[in-house]
C-alpha cells in the first residue's frame, strides 16, 4: 500500500490555464504575450487582432524586441492605398510593362 505525501505548497494552475472552465481565447492570446514580454497594452491590443501568435512568439523567441515582433506582424492598413515608387530602370515590374 503507499500513501501519499501531503502537498507542502498550493498548488496553481500553470501559467495561461485556468482551474476551471476553458478560457477565453483573447484572454489566452493576452496571456501570452504578456509571458513572452509585451507590455501589458500592446498586448491588449494584438490579443484582439488578427495577427499570427505563434509567428510574434517565434521572433521574441529568436530576440527580436516585443515592440518590433508587432510592428513587423501587424495587418497592413487596407484603406491606405499602396504606393509603388517610380521605376528606375524603365520597367514597371508591377505590370511588367515597360521598355526593353
Amino acid at each position: 500500500m503507499t500513501t501519499r505525501q501531503p502537498r507542502t505548497t498550493t498548488s496553481r494552475p500553470a501559467p495561461c490555464r485556468s482551474a476551471g472552465p476553458p478560457l477565453d481565447v483573447v484572454e489566452w492570446r493576452l496571456c501570452r504575450l504578456r509571458e513572452a514580454g509585451f507590455p501589458s497594452a500592446l498586448a491588449a491590443s494584438l490579443a484582439r487582432m488578427r495577427v499570427d501568435l505563434h509567428a510574434l512568439l517565434e521572433l521574441v523567441d529568436a530576440g527580436c524586441p516585443p515592440e518590433l515582433a508587432a510592428r513587423i506582424l501587424s495587418p497592413l492598413d487596407d484603406r491606405a492605398p499602396v504606393e509603388h515608387p517610380a521605376p528606375r530602370d524603365g520597367i514597371d515590374w508591377a505590370t511588367g510593362a515597360g521598355a526593353a
